[in-house]
């Protein structure tokens, strides 16, 4: 099939279970009807040992792979000599993809040695950063706002996070994309980033009035009069982090999830992702943010605005790929860039490699992540 530079291939396959539609003012949404992925259980001790040591291996490769963007900048090797031995870490789903990311380089810089000994980890090195002990951390998800406090209590100033690629579409596991859900029979179709907040927060940080039944946002008969059952996640937990800062934060301000207490029976929040997409699917008034690995249940995944461009979009496989749907999750690469000295230069490499055309085919072919867009690329290379 050909296809230009906005297209994936294969989009129109692997759709089994989504239904395409429009809204009464002809926006799409997608309606997940029926169940389209296992019902998958947390690791065992034994098998989140072995990820430690050796990294986290995924169940399958993706059916649907991007290609490239071409617009992406090819990597340059830099003329003058760059020398230095090196100590990184990485999260365990990130160990594989991250050693052949740094062998790749080192075959161009002979005289750099990088080594990530396990165990792998992402807390783990985002602390050992804040020791002094680790030049870098590739983490695939947020810094934990104890990580960032810790580094800044220590350093003055916080730790340098550069998104380097996409996480995943929906591999368990792997960083895949988030997305708000209802009950099949909810009329509701697509929610903004600031309706969203006025549901899921107390801190309203884009302004709304506080949301708390289904007839605010238009829906009538019972289920209008009924109040909106929320589902979320406690925190710490990096599917609640990413909602908090990417929904509920706002202009500066950091936004706080409503309260669970046992005094509102329409809140939920529970230790893990695993369970929400069945407590939606069992309750006509429900409302929950997961990932799309752990949809198992016949529910409707929401649209939502794209803040950036105000366009309606849906989780659709390219519309993550394209870096279009605003919940799709990035992994980044943490480092100790002290603002009076600037960025170390051989990481500066290492980060713009990574970043390149080369090193985002290196991970394009692991079949698991999404490699960035140029504005992507683009955004990040600012930042060095």
């Amino acid at each position: 099939m050909k296809h230009s530079s906005s297209m994936i291939l294969g989009f129109s396959l692997g759709f089994a279970g989504l239904s395409l539609g429009k809204t009464s003012n002809q926006a799409p949404f997608v309606n997940l009807m029926t169940p389209t992925l296992p019902t998958y259980a947390s690791q065992t001790e034994e098998q989140a040992a072995r990820g430690s040591l050796v990294g986290r291996f995924p169940g399958f490769k993706e059916l649907l792979q991007p290609s490239i963007d071409p617009g992406l900048a090819s990597y340059q090797p830099v003329t003058q000599p760059l020398q230095g031995n090196y100590t990184l870490a990485s999260s365990d789903v990130l160990a594989v993809l991250s050693q052949q990311w740094i062998d790749a380089f080192m075959l161009m810089y002979p005289n750099v040695t990088m080594q990530i000994p396990a165990p792998h980890a992402g807390s783990l090195g985002a602390l050992e950063l804040t020791k002094g002990t680790l030049d870098g951390v590739f983490v695939s998800r947020e810094l934990k706002p104890s990580d960032i406090d810790g580094f800044s209590a220590k350093f003055g100033y916080p730790p340098t996070s550069i998104p380097i690629c996409g996480g995943s579409y929906r591999q368990f596991g792997f960083l895949d994309a988030m997305a708000f859900v209802v009950n099949k029979e909810n009329p509701v179709e697509h929610l903004t980033f600031d309706q969203l907040d006025s549901i899921f927060s107390t801190t309203r940080a884009r302004g709304g009035p506080s949301i708390t039944t289904w007839g605010q946002l238009g829906v009538g008969g019972e289920l209008g009069k009924s109040p909106i059952n929320i589902y979320g996640i406690k925190p710490w937990n990096g599917f609640e982090e990413f909602i908090r800062q990417r929904v509920l934060s706002y202009n500066g301000r950091s936004g706080i999830a409503v309260n669970n207490t046992a005094k509102d029976p329409h809140v939920t929040w529970d230790a893990t992702v695993f369970n929400m997409s069945r407590y939606v699917a069992n309750d006509p008034a429900g409302i929950a943010y997961t990932g799309l690995a752990y949809i198992d249940r016949p529910v409707k995944v929401l649209g939502t605005t794209n803040p950036t461009t105000g366009n309606l979009v849906t989780p659709t496989y390219e519309n993550i790929a394209m870096a279009s749907w605003p919940l799709a999750r990035i992994i980044y690469f943490n480092l100790n860039s002290p603002p009076h000295k600037g960025m170390d230069p051989v990481l500066r490499e290492l980060v713009k490699f990574v970043l390149s055309k080369e090193g985002q085919q290196i991970l394009l072919d692991q079949g698991v992540f999404l490699p960035f867009r140029e504005f992507q690329q683009k955004s990040s290379l600012n930042l060095l």
